[in-house]
């Protein structure tokens, strides 16, 4: 199983054959290695006897086994297990089209919960409000307050607030400590708002989990539109049969009611019918993590249970089982597990790391540009109707048509000049 034992030409090799050399450098000794017969781990058949590797070992035809094979109590009550070299969990692996799910038009509101975005929106209003009703009561903010008009008016306190949302001054500027206290704090809330908005926006357009519907082993069973499955008779399969949470049983009971359809005989089949069909595989997470690492179409849901190690079987009554503990130990202690570790799951997605990081699809942003517009949208008809409100007065005052007046404001605002042609055409008669 790749990386643990591959062939390459006429040799073996992989993460377990470079620990096996160093396990005999440390404890010399020589060993020759063989795949197992029937090319499964080892689980209870029918009748009581033991299949694969732990079978093996039972039957005197291999010494040791070294694989990812889990440790659980079933095979530890036949064989010994020495200390895990490596650890591990119980995963889901998925294809990322089929588990990622489309990104909303509005996904620049994601950052904040919707409970977060009604608080804003209060403090916002309620901070309004605090700043014109200040700005009344402060006798610094008038001068002569039975003749004059407080530049604080609501209108003006609503402006002033979004301007501070948005990072920009705004007017009018307030004169009194009192309003210039209120303004200081909300300053302080926008500023300290602006930075965790932009680091959350930034994680969720650098990070897909946060896309994927299937988080865990919960949202696996509620949903219908993925099978799912693990390896035949692995320990994986027993857990959830053993597993007395709800959740588990459940998902116990769709592989057995389907075991035909959904379980899968090799690691390899499981993860080419994930990339092909709509499965997901339950398996060892580790392993799950090599397969994103090498198809960087896949990845792995969030949730991993069922923490476990992978360790070195031997027989009950080798004597080989302690003193390969302690070398296993001594090399998690040097950190030769970890350089093997890094070596063997080597990611070629990491090289396309760029990728997280480039050019934005329009449907995260689609909301973004979408409120731009509506902003302009409204901003030019409130402008046409300040216009039209100025027209109509000009129009009453002079007693000339609404339309004309209007049309006339329109071309002066924008100096479209077309009585400068008239004027030029009878400058060019007049020449002539």
């Amino acid at each position: 199983e790749d990386p643990y034992v591959m062939v390459r030409g006429a040799e073996l090799e992989g993460y377990c054959m470079d620990l096996l050399a160093a396990l005999a450098a440390m404890l010399r000794f020589q060993f020759r290695v063989r795949v197992v017969g029937d090319g499964q781990y080892g689980a209870v058949a029918a009748g009581g006897n033991w299949s694969g590797m732990i079978g093996e070992i039972l039957r005197r035809e291999a010494d040791i086994a070294v694989a990812p094979l889990t440790v659980t109590s079933a095979r530890e009550e036949v064989v010994s297990f020495t200390t895990p070299f490596l650890q591990t969990g119980i995963g889901i692996l998925l294809r990322k089209d089929t588990a990622s799910q489309d990104m909303s038009f509005f996904h620049f509101l994601s950052p904040f919960s919707k409970e977060t975005w009604t608080a804003l929106l209060f403090a916002y209003l309620l901070t309004c409000f605090c700043l014109f009703l200040v700005a009344r009561l402060s006798p610094c903010e008038w001068n002569e307050p039975k003749n004059e008009e407080n530049h604080f008016t609501f209108l003006n306190s609503l402006w002033f607030g979004a301007g501070a949302l948005a990072l920009q001054g705004a007017t009018p500027r307030p004169q009194a400590l009192s309003v210039r206290v209120i303004a200081v704090v909300w300053w302080l809330f926008t500023l300290a708002l602006l930075a965790a908005y932009i680091a959350n926006f930034t994680a969720l357009l650098s990070s897909g989990s946060e896309q994927l519907p299937i988080q865990t082993f919960e949202d696996l069973v509620k949903q219908r539109n993925l099978e799912f499955g693990t390896l035949e008779g692995s320990s994986t399969f027993y857990y959830f049969k053993n597993s007395k949470n709800p959740i588990h049983q459940m998902i116990y009971e769709y592989m057995e009611k389907r075991r035909e359809h959904v379980l899968v005989k090799t690691y390899q089949e499981a993860v080419q019918r994930v990339m092909d069909s709509n499965y997901a595989f339950i398996g060892e997470s580790i392993s799950q993590d090599l397969a994103a690492a090498r198809h960087c179409n896949l990845i792995r849901a969030p949730e991993v249970i069922g923490a476990r190690g992978f360790g070195i079987a031997t027989s009950q009554a080798s004597p080989w089982t302690k003193p390969l503990s302690i070398a296993v130990l001594k090399l998690r202690e040097s950190g030769d597990l970890d350089y093997l570790r890094n070596k063997w799951w080597e990611s070629s997605c990491l090289r396309r790391s760029r990728e997280r990081w480039g050019p934005l699809e329009p449907p995260a942003l689609g909301g973004l540009f979408l409120t731009l517009g509506i902003g302009l949208a409204l901003g030019v008809l409130a402008a046409l109707a300040e216009l039209s409100g100025s027209s109509r007065r000009a129009a009453a005052h002079a007693k000339k048509s609404c339309c004309s007046v209007f049309t006339e404001e329109i071309c002066t605002r924008l100096r479209i000049k077309g009585g400068a042609r008239q004027s030029q055409e009878t400058s060019g008669k007049a020449n002539a």
